[in-house]
């Protein structure tokens, strides 16, 4: 072998190396698909919807990217409790379908009713919103 042939050698061995120590270390360290704790202060949040038949109901609720959250076609009564983070605005909306009827959205924080509203008629819409105190107050 030429001295150019032994340096690529060499060249492929750590590489190798390398990657089977990346590889190995992604295995042992197992911490990334822990959760990690929550350190923003939370409110319990409970949303409700009552009447008959069926609604989409969207809400705010634990998502990272502070999308609501959408129920299609939930069964009525529907009820939900989430950690809604402190400075948020925990909302929940009820559409009702073409066929109309008539549904009651409340909302509670920290187990104090807040509003209620109601939605009725065809694509009837009610929407309940409540205020949670900024992290700290």
């Amino acid at each position: 072998m030429t001295g150019g042939g032994r340096a690529g050698v060499l060249i492929a061995a750590v590489l190798l190396l390398a990657c089977a120590g990346l590889v190995g270390y992604g295995l042992l360290d197992d911490t990334e698909d822990e959760p990690k704790p929550s350190t923003t202060p939370t409110a319990a949040v409970t949303y409700e919807v009552t009447g008959d038949g069926t609604a989409e109901i969207s809400y705010l609720g634990p998502d990272k990217d502070g999308r609501a959250t959408v129920v299609r076609d939930a069964e009525l009564p529907w009820k939900h409790t989430v950690q809604v983070p402190l400075g948020e605005t925990p909302t929940v909306a009820v559409v009702l379908g073409e066929k109309g009827g008539r549904a009651a959205c409340t909302l509670a924080i920290r187990g104090q009713h807040v509003q209620r509203a109601t939605a009725m008629g065809e694509f009837g819409r009610a929407t309940c919103t409540g205020e949670l105190p900024a992290a700290g107050t």
